[in-house]
Order: C-alpha cells, then sequence, then structure tokens
C-alpha cells in the first residue's frame, strides 16, 4: 500500500490523500477559528502543531444564509484551504487559488462543482478557501474591522506565500480566480495595499457590482441588530450565536423589498449585506481605484454570460412574468443616470417588459462591472483578455440560456456534479465538453504565460472572445449596453435621497 503524500508546512506536518494520481490535502487552517474572543476579529495567524495534522477532510464552511444556503457544517473552523497538486515533491508549478462565490453570504470550498481534478492534471496547483460570509463577515459593526471577509482571502493568500513551495507551487506564479462573489473580492483585492504581492494574474468571472456606501451598511446593521433585539455592536452581536445571526440575515433579506424607499437598489438585490466602501479595508470602489490611476493593473482574464440575470429569473419563478411596473422600477433604480432608462428604451424599442428586465438587471449586477473592470485594468498599465459565454444550456428545455454560474462546471470540468447536471443537464452534448475544454485551456495558458489565447481588450478594438459552440473573436457584443454604460462605472449602493 502507497503512503500518504506528507508536507511539512511552516505550521506543521500535514498527511493528504493520493487521488486521481494527485495529492489532495483538505481542511488546512490558514488562520485561527474567529469564534469566541476572536468574533468579528480579523484573522489571527493558526497555531502551530507537533505531530502530523490529517488532512483528508473538507473544513466546515462559514454560517450561511439565503434561500440556498444550506446549514453550516459542525464545527468553527472556518477558515481552512484546501491544495490539489500534481506532485508535491516538483517545484515552480504554477498556482492558481479559488475563491469561491454566494452573493457573499453562502458557498464553500467544498462544492463539488469547484472539484480541482482536471485543472490539476493539466499542471497547476489549485488552492481553494472558505472565508467569512454574510453577517461575520462583511456586515459592518462598530468595534470591528470592516470587509473581514476580504481580511481572511488575504490572510489566505499569505499562507499561500509561505507555503506552496512545498506542494510543488511556485509562489511568485499564483493567479487568484473567482466567480460572482468571488470575483468580485478580487476586483476588491486588485486595488487593496495588504493584497499587493500575493498575486500575479487574476481571473474574474462574472464581476458583481454590489458593494454599498458606509451609511447604508450602518443601517443595515442597526436593522438586523434590532430585529435581534441588541445593539448594532461587535460586543454585542457576539452574544448571538453564528447560526442564529446567519438566520436572522436570510430572514432580513427575505424582507427587502419593504425597504426600497430607504436603501433603494440594494433591496432590489434579495441580499441585505455586501462588501463596504469603508475608507480603511476596501478605500474607494475598484473601477475608480484603477482609473486614477492609485492602482496598478495586471494580467486580467474577465468574463460574463450573456444572460446573467436568467438564473434569477428561473430560479424565483418569475421567468415569463415580469410585467411594466417591473422594466419600470429595474429601469429607474438600476440604468445609469441621468438619460440611461430612455437611452435602453431606444436601444431596445421592441423589448417585452421581461427583455427589459433582464437585460438591466445582467447589464447593472454583472455584465457591465465585468467590462468596465477589463476596461479599467487596461487603462491602468495592464492587460485585459475579455470574453463572454454565449453558449445556451439545452437543460430546463434552453429556459436558462447562457445563465449566471453557467461557466463554473465547465470550467472545472465538474458537468457531473450536482450543480453541473441542474445547469447542463444530465447527458453533456458534445458541444458542452467542447466549451468546457476550451474554457479549460484558456485559464491554464493564462495562469501559466499570461496569455488567454486570443487578443487582449483594447478601448479602440474592444476585441472579446465569445464562447459558444463555434467561438469567434469579436467586437464586444453587448454594444448597446457599451454605449449606455460607457461613462458609468458601478458606483456603491447608497441610501435613497434623504434617508438617514
Amino acid at each position: 500500500m502507497r503512503e500518504q503524500p506528507r508536507v511539512r508546512t511552516a505550521e506543521g506536518v500535514v498527511e493528504g490523500r493520493r487521488r486521481q494520481g494527485q495529492a489532495v490535502f483538505r481542511g488546512i487552517p490558514y488562520a485561527q477559528p474567529p469564534v469566541g474572543a476572536l468574533r468579528f476579529a480579523a484573522p489571527a495567524s493558526s497555531h502551530p502543531w507537533e505531530g502530523t495534522r490529517q488532512a483528508a477532510e473538507f473544513g466546515p464552511g462559514a454560517p450561511q444564509s439565503g434561500p440556498t444556503g444550506a446549514s453550516p457544517a459542525e464545527g468553527t473552523d472556518w477558515l481552512t484551504l484546501n491544495v490539489s497538486t500534481p506532485d508535491p515533491g516538483a517545484a515552480g508549478l504554477p498556482v492558481l487559488v479559488w475563491i469561491h462565490g454566494g452573493a457573499y453570504i453562502a458557498g464553500a470550498s467544498s462544492d463539488p462543482t469547484y472539484d480541482p481534478a482536471a485543472l490539476t492534471r493539466a499542471g497547476l496547483v489549485v488552492v481553494s478557501i472558505n472565508y467569512r460570509l454574510g453577517a461575520e463577515g462583511f456586515a459592518l459593526l462598530e468595534g470591528a474591522p470592516p470587509n473581514r471577509g476580504f481580511l481572511d482571502q488575504i490572510a489566505a493568500l499569505h499562507w499561500v506565500r509561505r507555503n506552496i513551495a512545498s506542494f510543488g507551487g511556485d509562489p511568485d506564479h499564483v493567479t487568484v480566480a473567482g466567480q460572482s462573489a468571488g470575483a468580485g473580492s478580487i476586483a476588491a483585492l486588485l486595488t487593496m495595499k495588504p493584497a499587493r504581492g500575493l498575486f500575479r494574474r487574476a481571473i474574474t468571472h462574472s464581476v458583481p457590482g454590489t458593494y454599498c456606501t458606509r451609511a447604508l451598511a450602518r443601517q443595515v446593521t442597526a436593522e438586523l441588530a434590532a430585529r435581534l433585539g441588541t445593539a448594532p455592536t461587535a460586543t454585542a452581536l457576539a452574544t448571538v450565536t453564528p447560526r442564529r445571526l446567519a438566520e436572522e440575515l436570510t430572514s432580513l433579506s427575505a424582507d427587502l423589498d419593504g425597504y426600497g424607499e430607504n436603501w433603494g437598489r440594494l433591496a432590489r438585490t434579495g441580499v441585505a449585506i455586501c462588501p463596504v466602501v469603508d475608507g480603511e479595508v476596501l478605500t474607494e470602489p475598484p473601477w475608480h481605484a484603477l482609473i486614477s490611476g492609485r492602482a496598478s493593473g495586471i494580467e486580467l482574464l474577465v468574463g460574463h454570460t450573456r444572460d446573467e440575470f436568467r438564473l434569477f429569473s428561473v430560479m424565483s419563478g418569475r421567468l415569463g412574468t415580469f410585467t411594466d411596473e417591473d422594466a419600470r422600477t429595474a429601469l429607474d433604480l438600476f440604468a445609469p443616470a441621468p438619460g440611461g432608462a430612455d437611452a435602453y428604451r431606444a436601444a431596445h424599442p421592441r423589448a417585452t417588459p421581461e427583455d427589459m428586465v433582464e437585460a438591466v438587471y445582467s447589464d447593472a449586477l454583472f455584465r457591465m462591472p465585468s467590462l468596465h473592470l477589463a476596461q479599467a485594468n487596461a487603462a491602468a498599465g495592464g492587460t485585459s483578455f475579455l470574453f463572454e459565454l454565449s453558449w445556451t444550456s439545452p437543460a430546463s428545455g434552453g429556459a436558462l440560456g447562457a445563465c449566471h454560474s453557467l461557466d463554473v462546471p465547465l470550467v472545472f470540468g465538474t458537468l457531473d456534479s450536482p450543480v453541473g447536471r441542474g445547469l447542463i443537464g444530465h447527458r453533456p452534448t458534445p458541444e458542452a465538453i467542447a466549451v468546457s475544454q476550451e474554457l479549460q485551456k484558456a485559464w491554464v495558458r493564462f495562469a501559466t504565460t499570461g496569455d488567454a489565447g486570443w487578443a487582449a481588450y483594447h478601448p479602440g478594438r474592444q476585441l472579446t472572445r465569445v464562447l459558444d459552440t463555434e467561438s469567434t473573436t469579436v467586437p464586444y457584443p453587448e454594444q448597446n449596453s457599451h454605449r449606455i454604460w460607457e461613462n458609468h462605472p458601478p458606483a456603491p449602493f447608497d441610501l435613497m435621497p434623504g434617508s438617514s
């Protein structure tokens, strides 16, 4: 019987498992459990250990909120990571660090959609991390550092910097990758001083434009605390169990429509908490920092799906039911001012209410933040490679289109995972497999060389890879939206005028 792989890290020896010819290590702590005296604190360095620590099982995810948030696993050791390597005895392999999505309130690195086996077989050392979510990670609390979830991610990247050479990886050859909230996290990390030097390249799929102001974040925390019968401070909320706090955030998010008069755009997202432009950890929105020259560009692969909002239409049961009033609300709240609502109507003269709702929400929440990040990174001296996934999933009779999250099982090659089957179908078509292979190859090539395999994006030519049954490289395909949003990078969610 072959011995299981062992690696000595700076904190102690870990023993993983051999899986499909790879060495896999799971549940390695990169910081102490953020509970007790460390609740709502910045991540504290993990303690060294004697002997050999078993690293065969995933660590528990942080407490989950939202309709799709699973119950948190037993245990409080939320700040762990996993490493999959082709060979711990190798040297200088490119490293990819995956930051999962989930609207900043749900998700975990243990999701089988994120199985790194295919990417590891292609020669990458793949790291995936857990971080604090929801109120634990992002509520603005008096007496606690803001954006603790981002601080966790930085702590994990420091662990990678210290230890990844022991797993065969090159600490100077790190690419961070994420989708949705993971991509929004990376957009923030691109411009945060504490994260500088911890990664060389970045991959961001479906970058969300969901950040909020301190004023709005304070009101949300105050309302959350009031519903729990306590004060909006770290000391007071520390008396509430993590599970109870996550459950109350779920309840508040479900009631968001009732806060529209004060909370504006945030009330229409279905999620009450998001990262805060706090002036301390995150000093300004990423797009502004890059455009203004206060952050340097890097090698960036960024993209979105064609029909981003369709997933939420289907999951909520609203597909086919949107009204003229829904379209007006979307335009009034999310179209850029001044003139954005009229510009959308002019650009889509025959649009149904459904068409208009999907176009506006897809643009405001994901497509335009992704495009603007590509542009801002190029303006800051970086190299951006842009793509749009337009391949239509055959699942659900094609109703999902090229929806949000469709790209994730494609790029990991996990078409048979529960999420993969739900988004792609139980029997992947040859077209699905071909798109999956193309996207995987782009990731591996980019993480290895800094070149995605198609022409870089420049403002003049706007070349974009459109991933489909027959992929092409063409000028950015969403030109109507591009023109409407051209001078309107995403702005943080704020209180409505007149709110206090």
